[in-house]
């Protein structure tokens, strides 16, 4: 017999719409024992089966759904069969945009939820992120696998956001040969170096790629700040674009280090390229107070929001930087704005910005709208999925 999480009466709508969360106030008890992780059967009020689920008893999110198919197992064959759904996308993708790096599972959308999987050549980086997902790992290593024999297999579960499903940190090379230092990928018609080991996230924004190459758009003959610049990709694409100058900004000399790099390794201008360590905040002030301008102002900051407490604190912190960028700009110029802060919704991204306008004293123009690229799809019944947005804004 197996293991049965009930649902209070009338909470099963979200799961009819095939979303794949439970949340702990939707759960009225546990039919058996189940550990961290283990595969439940999650039914309605009456005992209705719905869905197939990972329980998290630690967690807001109850039980994530594995399937809403009653017969369909979650074992080896159940990971393989997702797997080779997921590559079916990607491989038209990357004969499409000449990508040789990719994201292969983007979790929920992908019908694996807490499991992001990024290919970089013929290196796997995985980040299991739910209870479910770290219990089902012996299932999901035998198909990776069985379906990338040629492939290295590196765990980069170094996530804070395990902790909320109790559980440990991980990090190391899984399988195959260790990764080098700085891995060659190519995006674009740009090679950029990623660090898989100790990279931001697995090693590389593989989201922004289209926001990325988009940036060539703006920047012929102008003068580019690349805030929160991390290993340069946007700066990269500003000076295959033909931009005068880029002015590249991190706090972290090692990712300006390969910033650098990334310059050589396209055999672009390195005159036109500079790397200033600093505080975007302060820096921005400073550069206002000396008089300084820009033609084009790329602001790509880190997650400012973990949990809907921290949502008005963010705000005003976007509100500040697109602020003083907006400030910076001359007249006529653009600014490349974004979040990838999942609770900060477009709309209000969008209010936030015509706000900075507003106490700059400036108007602004939205003449284009970004989000993640196409290998980090947003399923239907799961808008969340869709956490990074940005716009194109032209400033009178």
């Amino acid at each position: 017999m197996s293991v049965r999480l009930v649902l209070a009466k009338g909470r099963e709508k979200s799961l009819l719409r095939r979303h794949p969360w439970v949340f702990s106030g939707a759960v009225t008890r546990l039919e058996g024992k189940a550990g961290l992780g283990e595969t439940v059967d999650i039914v309605d009020h009456q005992g209705k089966w719905l869905a197939r689920g990972a329980y998290s008893p630690a967690s807001q999110i109850r039980a994530r759904v594995w399937t809403f198919n009653r017969d369909e197992a979650i074992d080896i064959d159940f990971f393989t069969r997702r797997l080779q759904q997921a590559q079916q996308w990607r491989d038209w993708l990357a004969a499409q945009d000449g990508l040789d790096s990719y994201r292969l599972i983007a979790g929920e959308s992908d019908g694996l939820p807490g499991v992001t999987i990024d290919r970089f050549g013929n290196f796997l980086v995985m980040q299991l992120l739910s209870a479910g997902a770290e219990y089902q790992r012996p299932a999901l290593l035998s198909a990776l696998g069985n379906l990338y024999p040629e492939c290295a297999i590196y765990d980069r579960s170094d996530v804070a956001v395990r902790k909320k499903e109790g559980m440990e940190l991980t990090q190391g090379p899984v399988s195959g040969e260790l990764p080098p230092d700085l891995l060659p990928i190519e995006e674009h018609g740009m090679k950029l170096l990623v660090d898989i080991k100790a990279g931001h996230k697995t090693g590389y924004y593989l989201d922004q790629r289209d926001s990325r190459f988009a940036t060539r758009r703006y920047v012929k003959d102008k003068r580019v700040l690349n805030c929160f610049s991390y290993t340069g990709g946007f700066a990269v694409s500003a000076l295959m674009g033909g931009c005068r100058e880029v002015v590249s900004v991190d706090t972290s000399q090692e990712a300006l280090d390969i910033a650098r790099k990334n310059v050589e390794l396209n055999q672009l201008d390195l005159s036109k390229a500079d790397f200033v360590r600093d505080d975007v905040f302060k820096l921005l002030r400073k550069y206002r107070d000396a008089g300084e301008t820009f033609d084009v102002i790329i602001m790509d900051p880190p997650k400012f929001v973990e949990n809907k407490n921290q949502l008005m604190g963010a705000c005003r912190g976007y509100k500040d930087i697109n602020m003083l960028a907006i400030q910076l700009l001359n007249p006529g110029g653009v600014l490349m704005t974004f979040s990838c802060s999942g609770l900060m919704t477009t709309d209000l991204f969008q209010k936030i910005i015509a706000d900075a306008a507003v106490d700059a004293g400036r108007d602004v123009q939205f003449i284009e709208q970004f989000r993640q690229a196409a290998d980090h799809p947003v399923i239907a019944p799961y808008p969340e999925g869709l956490y990074l947005k940005g716009f194109a804004c032209r400033v009178m």
